[in-house]
């Protein structure tokens, strides 16, 4: 089942950049199997980021795949990608066909239940095609998702669904701030799937 060409698109964010929610772009089938499937197979660590020095593990777990030789570095820490599984190889060409472009990594997340969240940040590492889209596909618990402009400071929250796809492009990372809050009430994991695009001249690096 397809769900991709029947959802209305909506960009998110008021100015500065674009955020395009495509709402559920799985089946009720497929998110279930997806999930079982990830969150078994997949090796997943806690993740390691340096904070004022300190190298801090945290709660969230996460996975880097990817195609052979593209490393992507955060908070500090270089990260080598696992080829690519069954299952992400068919989520990727899922996500590809609805945002019109390839992509040679994901970044998965797994947050046990509502206790585990994301801080502030902007995903404009070096190594990030500043011009490339990042798709985020949700699995599992529904989350709030939340932009803050850099200058202005406006917030806007979303609510991500299970089976959802977010695509932020164009001059977002450049404007905007974007979090995961914790929320106690949550008492479910979820399972967070962001496609991006590693620059070529990263390659080994």
């Amino acid at each position: 089942m397809d769900l991709f060409n029947n959802q209305q698109i909506q960009n998110v964010l008021p100015c500065n950049g674009v955020a395009n929610y495509h709402g559920k772009v799985l089946s009720d089938a497929e998110i279930q199997s997806y999930f079982q499937s990830l969150l078994l197979e997949i090796p997943w660590q806690q993740d390691e980021v340096v904070l004022f020095g300190k190298l801090i593990r945290t709660a969230r777990k996460v996975a880097w795949y990817g195609d052979p030789g593209l490393t992507y570095t955060y908070s500090q820490k270089t990260k080598q990608p696992s080829p690519w599984t069954v299952a992400l190889k068919e989520l990727k060409k899922r996500v590809e066909k609805k945002c019109g472009t390839t992509f040679n990594s994901c970044l998965l997340n797994l947050y046990q239940d509502g206790s585990e969240g994301m801080s502030w940040h902007a995903d404009d590492e070096k190594e990030l095609d500043p011009k490339g889209q990042i798709a985020s596909l949700s699995l599992g618990a529904s989350r709030d998702f939340c932009f803050k402009h850099k200058e202005t400071k406006q917030k806007k929250i979303l609510l991500l669904e299970s089976g959802s796809l977010l695509v932020m492009k164009e001059n977002t990372q450049k404007h905007w701030l974007h979090s995961l809050p914790k929320r106690k009430k949550i008492k479910t994991p979820r399972i967070n799937l962001t496609f991006r695009n590693i620059l070529e001249e990263s390659r080994g690096s």
